[in-house]
């Protein structure tokens, strides 16, 4: 069973910085997508930043310049999401999302979720 156990929310005011990381641990091969998602209550989940296929990415227009999301070339297992000049509006639960092959199967997975809250 595949798990992702996302880390690093918490309360920043607006310019500040945080770091969240998401480890995918269990029976992974590969990993297809990997990416981080946003959600703020009554509203959908959306895509913030990923990782298509192999290192070509893709941002939400709303963090571009300001996030980047990166992967641990040593663990591909672990991907971070640098937020810089953070706003209130990037304000919500963050969680962490995977697209893992297994017997010719694409499976996704989600982590359980952290929250990111900026203050203003």
């Amino acid at each position: 069973q595949v798990q992702l156990v996302e880390s690093g929310g918490g309360l920043v005011q607006a310019g500040g910085s945080l770091r969240l990381s998401c480890a995918a641990s269990g029976s992974i091969f590969s990993i297809n997508h990997f990416s981080w998602y946003r959600q703020v209550p009554g509203n959908q989940r959306e895509l913030v930043a990923g990782f298509t296929s192999g290192t070509s990415t893709v941002y939400a227009n709303s963090v571009k310049g300001r996030f980047t999301i990166s992967r641990d070339n040593a663990k591909n297992t672990v991907v971070y999401l640098q937020m810089n000049s953070l706003e209130p509006e990037d304000t919500a639960v963050y969680y962490c999302n995977a697209v893992i092959p297994a017997r010719g199967v694409m499976t996704t997975y989600w982590g359980q979720g952290t929250q990111v809250t900026v203050s203003s």
